[in-house]
């Protein structure tokens, strides 16, 4: 019961923490609130050590008493400093899923984090598939592989290949073609004029200008890139 008791005031201590007019259920402000909670849980001790119905000895009470108090002080601190540890956790996250986004909707932003390369590589859909794109802001346009486009369901064998773009592997040719769709981090955009390089000519798609222009700003900072809404 003692156990139990304290759990669930500190689970509902740190709901109502978080919650950002949590003090006006009773006419306290959150911060006046907050200061409560670690009162609430001490009395609480102190009434389930008086009713329970299992006898327990004082010390081992107070041994009780300073196990929960600490679990709550390392909740709260790990409240104080949520935002420090929401961008550790973006890091890692980051890190074990490159390509993925760090999705803040509210924000409206999209984060990503470097590879060991450097790059920024990115997931992205472009008509409903995924293609695995490079971050290149010296890309005119967004540039598809040739087998990214047949993923993407462009019908490759029926474009003219008259464009010269600069590639990786060289100097090689492209096709015009407008995309449906792409998205990025949620981030959608319709109708996005793009290449399809030809066969051979590029490893991995470009994320390049003719979607990132139309943000309303991306900026790298370190080993991050943050794409704005």
């Amino acid at each position: 019961m003692l156990f139990i008791g304290a759990a669930i005031v500190i689970a509902i201590g740190l709901v109502l923490l978080i919650v950002s007019d949590a003090g006006t259920l009773i006419g306290l402000s959150q911060d006046q609130f907050g200061r409560l909670i670690p009162l609430l849980v001490i009395l609480l001790f102190i009434a389930a050590g008086l009713f329970s119905r299992q006898r327990y000895r004082l010390g081992e009470m107070m041994g009780n008493l300073v196990l929960w108090v600490g679990i709550f002080g390392v909740a709260l601190v790990g409240y104080a400093y949520r935002d420090d540890l929401s961008g550790v956790a973006s890091r890692v996250f980051g890190e074990l899923v490159p390509g993925s986004a760090v999705v803040d909707s509210e924000r409206g932003t999209a984060t990503f984090r470097s590879g060991i390369d450097g790059h920024f590589t990115i997931n992205t859909q472009i008509n409903g598939a995924t293609v695995r794109t490079i971050f290149d802001t010296g890309a005119s346009a967004v540039v598809l592989s040739h087998a990214d486009a047949i993923k993407a369901g462009i019908a490759t064998e029926t474009l003219r290949y008259d464009i010269r773009v600069q590639t990786a592997n060289g100097t090689g040719r492209a096709a015009g073609v407008t995309l449906d769709r792409i998205e990025v981090g949620g981030i959608a955009r319709n109708r996005v004029r793009a290449f399809v390089a030809e066969q051979g000519a590029l490893d991995t798609s470009l994320l390049g200008m003719t979607y990132l222009s139309t943000l309303t700003r991306y900026a790298v900072s370190g080993n991050a890139l943050e794409l704005v809404d």
